[in-house]
């Protein structure tokens, strides 16, 4: 059941399994197995190293969630008047990676 979820997951974010490990540093056959439902009990360690390139939750990978937990009514309603504003996605990516880089900046100094 996670395991499908998971490969359910990555297929719809175009990864494969090989790039999903390396973005949520994990071992590739290991990932497999959990994949294949040949390993059925994975760490929550393991699973919250899948959260965020995958863009959910643990809750949901269980099958205890939504996928879309981690977004509540503010987070939905900034989108919202962001997208009735005129922003694109490309606006949110470029403010996403400036912000990245105002934390970067303010941790060099």
């Amino acid at each position: 059941m996670i395991g499908q979820r998971i490969k359910k997951l990555r297929q719809k974010k175009g990864y494969s399994i090989t790039e999903l490990a390396d973005l949520a540093h994990v071992s590739k056959s290991y990932l497999s197995y959990i994949e294949r439902d040949l390993q059925k009990n994975p760490s929550l360690q393991f699973l919250s190293k899948l959260t965020i390139p995958l863009e959910t939750s643990i809750e949901y990978l269980l099958g205890n969630g939504k996928k879309d937990e981690k977004i509540d009514e503010e987070w939905r309603t900034l989108i919202e008047n962001g997208i009735e504003e005129g922003m694109s996605k490309e606006d949110f990516l470029q403010f996403r990676e400036f912000v990245r880089f105002q934390k970067w900046k303010g941790n060099r100094s």
